[in-house]
């Protein structure tokens, strides 16, 4: 049987699928669809063996969770929600930096004495003692609302499945209190609604996650290093930068302690003659600068990578690690 191109999972549309073609191209990774947006297959520049399918957000997690695809880019509360042993079918590689959406437990305004989750224990108790019914919760978040309210104690409940915009059920009647994503929170306010204390369920981002679950064979896992090595050589390349330095040989023996209280690296080893050239992590760079004027360089200049590949980067490891 001929073996399967690694299959990369990403959102069709939307914000989300601008934001994920950003993250790869940013690596060098370019997404390419043959027969224009309406092509849901496409494949990545620059990589064999690749083979980029472009679905809906919870398709991407159900395919994950199937191991229909090797790698995916999808958000944590998705992962979370749908995937019942999230952590044994998938491992999330690393965070994007876009999709923020924090799931939590929000209540009316008008609730001044409901502040946590407590609060909300006894507000449960007084429905069931002076109407005989349990507290409605309207969310699209069933499995993380179960599992949080059960570590908080609160079990007299019921959830209202929620289809259209959740935010508006206390107001419609439909439930008293909501489980649902937010970013501002400005959609809750304007609802009337307000965040308890200490009802933060998840705080979700877009993440790439890989599969426990594909075939992952020797043809997947070679081009599943090429694309993770690009992506940790773009990210390692944004967050360092090279500070070369003339430097009176006699004082180069103190370069350890500034490397050691920076956490800084020698990259070509100890310095012959008079120049110096340290790789460090970019918020330290003014701080070695500093450092090294005070050891008497001269002409310290700084520059930034475009990629800086490392002998190995941890989302391969991980990788690999995981998958065996």
């Amino acid at each position: 049987m001929t073996e399967t191109p690694l299959i990369l999972a990403v959102p069709s549309k939307g914000r989300l699928q601008e934001n994920a073609a950003a993250f790869f191209a940013r690596a060098g990774l370019v997404f390419s669809q043959s027969r224009g947006a309406l092509d849901y297959r496409g494949t990545l520049s620059g990589v064999p063996d690749v083979e980029v399918a472009f679905v809906s957000a919870s398709e991407i997690v159900s395919q994950l969770a199937t191991g229909a695809a090797h790698l995916g880019i999808t958000g944590e509360d998705l992962i979370r929600e749908q995937i019942a042993d999230a952590d044994e079918a998938v491992e999330l590689l690393t965070p994007l930096g876009f999709g923020y959406a924090n799931v939590i437990v929000a209540v009316p305004q008008a609730w001044i004495d409901v502040r946590t989750m407590a609060d909300l224990d006894e507000v449960a108790a007084d429905l069931r003692a002076r109407h005989g019914q349990k507290m409605r919760v309207a969310t699209k978040y069933v499995n993380l609302t179960r599992r949080f309210f059960a570590e908080k104690g609160i079990s007299d409940y019921r959830i209202v499945e929620s289809l259209g915009a959740t935010e508006g059920a206390p107001g419609a009647g439909s439930a008293e209190i909501v489980v649902d994503i937010t970013t501002t929170g400005a959609t809750l306010k304007a609802n009337a609604l307000k965040i308890l204390d200490d009802g933060l369920i998840l705080r979700s981002e877009a993440n790439l996650v890989a599969s426990a679950r594909a075939p992952w064979s020797a043809r997947t896992r070679e081009a599943a290093t090429a694309v993770l090595n690009r992506i940790a050589a773009e990210e390692e390349a944004r967050t360092s930068r090279e500070v070369r330095a003339a430097l009176d040989p006699s004082r180069a023996s103190r370069l350890s302690a500034i490397l050691q209280d920076f956490g800084a690296t020698l990259p070509y080893g100890e310095p012959e003659g008079r120049e110096a050239v340290i790789h460090c992590k970019a918020s330290t760079v003014f701080d070695i600068v500093a450092a090294l004027q005070g050891l008497g360089a001269k002409d310290v200049t700084v520059r930034a990578f475009d990629y800086l590949f490392r002998p190995t980067n941890t989302l391969t490891e991980r990788l690999l690690k995981r998958i065996g």
